[in-house]
Formats: C-alpha cells, structure tokens, sequence
C-alpha cells in the first residue's frame, strides 16, 4: 500500500546512528523539521563503537546531553589501553588516552569511553523530530525544488513517497545513498572481515585493579561493556564461522590462568573499511559518517568525525531552509570536511601502525628471551595515539571564513598546515589559553594532529576559557553567530538581522588572550569555528553585516 505523509520534512535523515541522531538532534534545536529513517528494527544493540572523544563531547554538551553520557560512561581511570599477551598476563605496554583518561585544560569537557547501545538512546531521546525504525530507502529522485524518496517499512509492508527539500545520508559504509548517487571511494577499502563477541564473564580479578578501555592480546581484543558488567571481544573472523568455537576463542584471549567460563550472548560480523568518498553529496544529497568516509576502528576516530560533520552541516542547511543564508553556503561542506576526513583516515592508519609496532615489540622481546614481564618502550609515549591536535585543532578553509584580505583560501582541513596562522600557549595552572605566542621549532601554526595549540585565527574552533566556574566560552555559543568582544556596546548597532547574531560580553582579563584590542571582537559562527577576527573596532559599522553577507553567501539580504 502507498503511504502519503501528512507534513513533508524540510530534511531526510537516512540511518539512525550515532550521526543520524546528532543531525536530528541539531536541526530540530534549529527548528527545522525532519524526518529519519533507520532500516533496523531498533537502535543497535551491540557496542560497536567506544570512545566520545572530547570535542564530541563539547558538541554533546551543547545539546544538553554532555552530562547524561558521562553518567553513564566508564570513570576516567578506565581511558586507557593496556597490552598483554593474555588477560591474565601484565601489560607489556599501556598507554593512556588523551582526554579521556584525565580532563584536558584545553577544553571544558572530558571524553568518555562509553559503548554506542548506551549513547544512541541519549541522541534518541534529545529530541523529539519523527523517528521511523524498520524503514528503509529503496530510491531517489531530485529535482530543483527538492528530492523525493521511496521508502519501505519493512514492518507492514507499506511503501511512502516522501519529499524534502534535503537529504542526508548518514546510512554507514555501505551507504545505499552514496550507492544510488553513483559516488565512488579512493582509500584501502576493506581491511579485513572482524567478529565481536558479546560475552558475560567475571573478570574484575584480572581487571579491576588495571582498567582500560581496551585490552589488545596476542588473541583478540578484550572490551569491558558497561560499568556494571559485561565483555566483548574481537578478532580476525575465522574462516568456518558456522563451526567456530567462540567460548573457546574468547578463552584463548583471557588466558589458561583465568580459568573462566564465557557465556556467549551475541555474534556480529563486521568489514573494517578504510576509504573517504570522492565527493561528500551532490546537489541537495549530502553524505555524512561512515557514508562519506570509513575510518578503521584504531584510534576511536571513526563516529566523532561523523559527528563533526553533521555539526559543520547542520546550520548550514538551517541557514539555506530560514532564507539568512544562500545556497552557495552548502557548498562549503566539503571543501571544509573532506580534508578532515582524509587527515582522520591517515591518523586511523598510523594508529594501526603503532599497534601493530608494539605487538612486533612483543615478539622480539619474546624470541630474545626476556622476562615475560618486561615493559616495553611503546611508539606513542604514553599519549593514546597522540591526536588531540586532529580532535580540537581543525582548520575550515572556504568562503565561509572570512580572512583579513577578504579572500578564502584553498581549505586544509586541520592544523598541520601552518603558514597563515599564529599561535597560542596554554597556561597550565588556570587551565586557559595564554596569549599569542610563537610556537614551538620555529613554525608560525598550530602544531600537527599530535598536538594542539589554540588559537583565534579564523577557520579554526573558538579556544576554551573558563568565564565562571562551570562557564566555558564554548557555552556562549548555540544555535546562532556569536559576537564575542569586550567592548559589546561599540558592536551593538552590527547587529542586525536577518542573521541569527548574539552579542557576548568578554572580561577584559579574557581579551589579550584572544589577540583582541579593547574594542575587538571574534565572529564564532554556530560550529563553534571562528569566522572572523578584529583585533579592534573596524572602521565601518556595516562590518559584520558585510562579513556575514560573504560567508552565507546571501548578497540579496
């Protein structure tokens, strides 16, 4: 039977992940009406992902849901990821995650480590747009106005035509979407078949008093679920799956001196992708997630950079469908997100490297007869992967930064390129950003993914500096540019509509670290990247109004 909806959605949201929910999430805080469909029954129940990084988390927090994750997440001693050659053995290696395992100065928020079952009910419930599980998208069709979809709910059987004015596609590496727009992927592609095992088993003799995230063993992969309880492992998926003995690969990995029985709960088989899209959408189909880009598991990369770029997208589209903003604003989604993508893919691999670096440590130290308790010099020193400058340091270059010429250079994704930027040092006693300095070994930027320098220079996210005690200048920020400036009375007047525009008061204590004169100010536009810097009042009162009329690319406002 054909379906017709009552209300069509402005936007269709295709896959009800992690991505999918956070999109849903932002745009309804926006007011735009949506629509997602999921082609699962239910919210996934397996664990799948683990790490909120920590600008995952400052997304989170703006939606009001920073707290509720944590709550329910593992406690900061458990962000760690330990080595062994069994559970039962001591770690030959361990390393600890960086923002996660302690709280950063760099930003108001810890990460988390937390399975993906218990962060997509949180997204779900953060908001109350249209939400159909058991439907899926069979076909696509776009037109100037809009595009229409087919879809089918796979419960009653009913087929609905549906039409929005946009779509994204959040629908995972396999993305039916990116499939029926005939996008292909550059990158290694599938990197191996893998299993997860949900299993339950009484492990705190070997764990409590060393906990982790992870513990990598010479068999598998051992990951505790839930702070209350419950195991998963993973590993290369056996050949004869129909045949194979989980309980007895899951004890190979805890060790003959565990002497634990597991009983197994769920199976899941699972490709580890490795690709970027070649294009990030076309026309009013856009790709979000694991849809535009595969990120291997090695680091806890892969959803937060879908989550960063739904935040990157969402008050752009909002902005077309309000009419503050033209459609050329689109089309700064990918030239600001895909580099992000490509550097995040580079990043994962290392990772695996660096893994794979250490359990060759393992080896060597093994076949040279050394103490099976012999520590080993690990490749990251004790900074989990060292990525926080990749979390918190990417760089938007498009027409949506306004630069001090005017001009918008060729975007970079994140700040390992350093020739137009400037620095900034972070005082560790306050945990706040220090005024602009040079940065270390001579360069003029912001450091590489392995770290992070804050900064004020347009493109890049606003630095974190406490206002009050539990006040951050990220929290100044929400569905609107901001206008952060000490001076806010000679910039009142910039305030002018149709823009979603607030003017945010800045002590003066908080001005020379921000690179601000006593009549300065930051444009930090809705993502929390900063859009434009004046280092003190320009000439014209029509400034802002101008600089917002270039990055939303509305000329007729």
């Amino acid at each position: 039977m054909m379906v017709e909806l009552p209300t069509d959605p402005d936007v269709l949201i295709v896959g009800g992940g992690p991505v999918g929910l956070t999109a849903r999430a932002l745009l309804e805080r926006w007011g735009v009406r949506v629509l997602l469909v999921e082609k699962r029954r239910e919210l996934s129940p397996f664990p799948r992902s683990r790490l909120v990084n920590v600008r995952s988390m400052e997304v989170f927090r703006q939606l009001g849901i920073a707290a509720r994750i944590a709550d329910a997440a593992f406690a900061p001693k458990y962000g760690r990821i330990r080595f062994r050659d069994t559970l039962y053995d001591r770690d030959f290696a361990s390393a600890a995650m960086v923002g996660v395992h302690a709280p950063v100065p760099e930003s108001p928020v810890s990460g988390v480590v937390t399975s993906q079952d218990r962060l997509e009910p949180e997204l779900l419930a953060a908001a109350g747009a249209e939400a159909r599980f058991g439907v899926e998208l069979v076909g696509l069709s776009e037109d100037a106005d809009g595009v229409v979809a087919s879809l089918v709910d796979h419960g009653s059987g009913d087929k609905t035509v549906v039409r929005a004015r946009y779509v994204v596609a959040a629908d995972g590496a396999n993305s039916t979407v990116r499939q029926l727009l005939g996008i292909g992927t550059v990158g290694p592609g599938a990197l191996g078949s893998f299993t997860t095992v949900v299993f339950d088993a009484d492990l705190s003799r070997w764990a409590a008093d060393q906990p982790a995230g992870v513990y990598v063993t010479a068999h598998g992969s051992l990951i505790p679920l839930y702070p209350e309880g419950g195991w998963a492992w993973f590993g290369a998926t056996p050949e004869d799956t129909r045949r194979a003995d989980w309980v007895g690969l899951v004890s190979e990995a805890l060790g003959d001196g565990t002497a634990v029985s597991a009983e197994v709960l769920r199976v899941q088989h699972w490709v580890m992708n490795a690709f970027v899209a070649e294009r990030f959408g076309h026309g009013r189909i856009l790709l979000a997630g694991d849809a535009a880009h595969a990120i291997p598991i090695t680091g806890g990369l892969g959803m937060n950079t879908g989550v960063g770029d739904v935040h990157n997208l969402c008050w752009k589209l909002a902005g077309v469908l309000q009419g503050w903003a033209g459609p050329g604003l689109l089309d700064t989604y990918e030239p600001e997100r895909r580099p992000v993508a490509h550097e995040t893919l580079r990043q994962a691999v290392a990772n695996a490297k660096l893994v794979a670096k250490a359990q060759k440590l393992r080896r060597d130290q093994l076949r040279n007869g050394e103490a099976p308790s012999a520590p080993i010099e690990v490749p990251w020193s004790e900074r989990y992967f060292a990525q926080l400058g990749l979390v918190l340091g990417a760089n938007y270059r498009s027409t949506a930064v306004h630069t001090d010429n005017g001009a918008a250079p060729e975007s970079t994704g994140t700040d390992t390129d350093t020739d137009t930027r400037t620095g900034t040092e972070t005082d560790t006693r306050t945990g706040t950003a220090a005024g602009p300095s040079a940065p270390p070994d001579g360069h003029t930027g912001t450091g590489t993914s392995t770290d992070y320098i804050p900064t004020t220079a347009p493109g890049h996210r606003l630095p974190h500096r406490w206002l009050a005690p539990d006040r951050s200048t990220l929290d100044t920020l929400g569905e609107w540019f901001t206008l952060l400036t000490p001076a806010p009375a000679h910039w009142q007047q910039q305030a002018t509509p149709p823009w979603p525009l607030r003017i945010a008061p800045l002590q003066t204590e908080h001005a020379d670290p921000y690179d601000l004169g006593a009549h300065g100010a930051l444009l930090v536009r809705p993502d929390g990247h900063i859009a434009a810097h004046w280092r003190d009042r320009p000439r014209s009162d029509a400034t802002v109004r101008a600089t917002l009329t270039e990055i939303t690319d509305a000329p007729g406002l």
